[in-house]
């Protein structure tokens, strides 16, 4: 007898390959996440090796980075936008192109106009389309409702890997050959994670019946009429504050404490391996516990162990633990404000309102970032800006509370 050998698949083939779609989806965005977030993580370890060069101070230094993540956080909307329109892979690859010219243009001659214009400029919209709202909404629409918290919490954990692989190299390469041959590195690194986006242009699953597609604009009126999209826009604030600070200034500040160089290497190493389970253990609770919740409890065991960190003596042993906790809520916002924000808004412009979103996390980076950088300079001390991290911290833990959900919104035309 003939048999039907037709171009439909049977239905245990067809689950098998949207799992496997679905997986090429989580590890291309995983890492393209990991090369553009770990290659940020080392800024703080360059900061002191360009100085030395006479051509910039750290103060300026510091504003270039601040002016990053601003830079960053304003472009990511746009970015968003773009990829809910044409897809991540034009994006990706745009913004790879970007921020290798931001590191090359330090490396050719870091001077004043090209540290704000590399790391400045070009860096921040290279990572605009590298990062959350590009990568993190490609993955939640390949997943249907029932996976899509697990595999933004494999790609949010994932991302971490760079931190991990990448802040020793970059330590390496300064150590042994200078801050231009960290940089050169680093640059061919990003660019080489370009075609990646070509695998996250996959999308598995359509949106659900109540996200109804609507205008970007519109959702965007939207979100800004609704009061717990603002409220987890401003503990976004306050989480953006607190990771640029500790991520540009925290080897800086170790060394002012007499700790050793290759500690503050290793602590910024050590929150991107604990970042890794943090981020994932997070995404995943979010299957069992309303996000918003685990987000109040995220922001207050954050600030309590900042606050830990700073009444006992400080040492390389008390410098780990701190990294460690750091490290198990330092990107664990993430999937849990992704989450939070398709439950509020539904998924067909989940791009654009992350990306508004987390403009409200670069503003806090760019004035964590700056407010070391300023209180170095004319305070000699970090003492008022660890400060403020403990502060904010709980008054993230406090807007998340009244967070409540309802049908997703549909916006008026």
């Amino acid at each position: 007898m003939l048999s039907y050998t037709g171009a439909y698949p049977s239905a245990s083939v067809a689950r098998g390959m949207k799992k496997g779609s679905l997986a090429l989806v989580v590890a291309a965005g995983a890492l393209v996440l990991s090369t553009s977030l770990g290659i940020r993580q080392t800024f703080g370890l360059f900061i002191g090796p360009i100085a030395a060069d006479h051509l910039v101070g750290i103060g300026f230094l510091s504003f270039a980075i601040a002016l990053q993540n601003l830079v960053w956080g304003l472009a990511q909307p746009f970015a968003g936008a773009l990829t809910d329109r044409f897809g991540p892979a034009p994006v990706v690859a745009g913004g790879a192109v970007l921020y290798g010219a931001g590191l090359l243009a330090v490396v050719h001659r870091p001077d004043a106009l090209a540290v704000v214009l590399g790391f400045g400029v070009l860096v921040g919209v290279g990572q605009s389309a590298m990062t959350f709202a590009v990568v993190i909404s490609s993955v939640s629409r390949a997943a249907d409702a029932a996976r899509r918290a697990t595999a933004v919490a494999f790609a949010a954990a994932g991302g971490s890997l760079g931190q991990v692989a990448l802040v020793p190299v970059a330590q390496i390469a300064i150590s042994h050959s200078g801050f231009r041959a960290g940089l050169t590195i680093l640059a061919f690194v990003i660019v080489a994670v370009a075609p990646l986006g070509l695998l996250l242009r996959q999308r598995a699953q359509a949106a659900p019946a109540a996200s109804v597609p609507v205008a970007t604009s519109a959702a965007i009126r939207t979100a800004l009429r609704d009061p717990s999209f603002l409220f987890l826009t401003a503990g976004f604030f306050a989480c953006g504050f607190q990771l640029a600070f500790m991520g540009v200034h925290l080897p800086t500040y170790l060394g002012m404490c007499h700790i050793g160089a290759n500690v503050g290497a290793a602590a910024l190493a050590t929150i991107g391996f604990f970042n890794i389970i943090g981020s994932f253990g997070f995404g995943r609770a979010a299957d069992r516990v309303q996000p918003q919740v685990l987000l109040t409890i995220l922001y207050a065991v954050r600030a309590t162990a900042t606050a830990a960190f700073l009444a006992i003596p400080i040492s390389a042993v008390t410098t780990l633990v701190f990294a460690v906790v750091m490290g198990l809520t330092w990107l664990g916002t993430v999937p849990l404000t992704n989450a939070v924000i398709a439950r509020l808004h539904g998924l067909p412009n989940l791009g654009a309102l992350f990306g508004l979103c987390f403009v409200g996390h670069q503003i806090g980076s760019f004035f964590g970032a700056l407010a070391g950088g300023l209180a170095l300079q004319y305070m000699d001390s970090y003492t008022p800006v660890w400060i403020s991290i403990v502060v904010v911290g709980y008054a993230a833990a406090l807007l998340n509370v009244p967070i409540r959900y309802r049908t997703p919104l549909v916006p008026a035309a």
